[in-house]
């Protein structure tokens, strides 16, 4: 299992899962740095430099998949295609490993559509289903159904640097900056929906776990299981808290709390928070 360091896993949930992560790079004032060489503090206080990111090119997604690959194929997880080049590199990858040999290597590549814990919650069902022994076509089948049912939201002190990227309307940042409002927007299928604002930042906190929450009854009456992820930029307290609030209504399959990439917070800028989640059939 392949994936890029967007999907925000911490350490220790690499080393358990048996992932590979292959560092984005993030660009300061010209100069290129592997993501995880600065701190994201260090990225931040910098950004006044220019900052710009670029996901790892095909050779360095091939040899990590060359490192992964005990026999059974490879399946590389990248973050949405519209937020990175990296889906395009994963796919020039898989044509310089399947002419390596006669048969060439099976290489599988899958847009999570998601990014931050969201593509890190993708990221580890695919892992799960190859620990369990499944084929590497099963394998991508059930990262690309976490695809389509995870969810990301997430809340920061202002969309302008969304609405600098094109990413949300000018008009929504400018709203939200004018009337005093904390954005709460959702990233799914690789878009940026800005959903309702608060007023402060705990509250629209408050708002993610009351969207999240609604959908307990319905998933407890199935017999769903939980997958989450809860998220900070340089507040961990913050994450610890969402984390806190979903521990308190609904007991997860998995869950991680990490920090955001360098490479999301650079087009969202500071402040961020969220959570992402997806709910599993019963018995999968």
């Amino acid at each position: 299992m392949v994936t890029d360091s967007a999907a925000s896993l911490p350490v220790e949930v690499v080393n358990a899962s048996g992932v590979t992560v292959v560092p984005m790079w993030v660009a300061i004032g010209g100069q290129q740095y592997r993501d995880g060489e600065l701190s994201l503090e260090e990225v931040l206080s910098r950004s006044g430099e220019g900052l710009s990111t670029s996901g790892p090119a095909p050779g360095e997604l091939a040899d990590a998949a060359r490192r992964a690959d005990q026999g059974e194929g490879v399946v590389i997880l990248t973050l949405a295609h519209e937020m990175s080049a990296v889906y395009q590199s994963a796919r020039l990858a898989t044509g310089l490993l399947e002419g390596e040999t006669p048969n060439g290597k099976k290489v599988a590549v899958v847009d999570t559509g998601t990014a931050a814990g969201a593509e890190g919650l993708v990221v580890l069902a695919a892992s799960r289903a190859a620990h369990d022994g499944l084929p590497l076509d099963a394998v991508v089948e059930r990262a690309q159904r976490a695809a389509r049912r995870v969810r990301l939201l997430a809340t920061l002190p202002s969309l302008d640097y969304l609405a600098r990227g094109g990413r949300v309307p000018g008009a929504a940042a400018w709203g939200a900056r004018w009337l005093g409002l904390n954005p709460v927007f959702e990233f799914r299928k690789g878009k940026v929906k800005p959903l309702r604002p608060a007023r402060g930042s705990r509250l629209a906190r408050q708002r993610i776990i009351d969207i999240w929450a609604r959908e307990i009854p319905a998933e407890r009456a199935r017999g769903a299981a939980l997958h989450v992820a809860a998220m900070h930029a340089v507040e961990p307290a913050v994450a610890d808290e969402l984390m806190t609030e979903v521990r308190r209504r609904f007991q997860p399959a998995t869950a991680f709390v990490g920090s955001f990439s360098p490479v999301m917070v650079a087009h969202t800028g500071p402040g961020l928070a969220g959570l992402a989640w997806w709910w599993d059939d019963p018995g999968a």
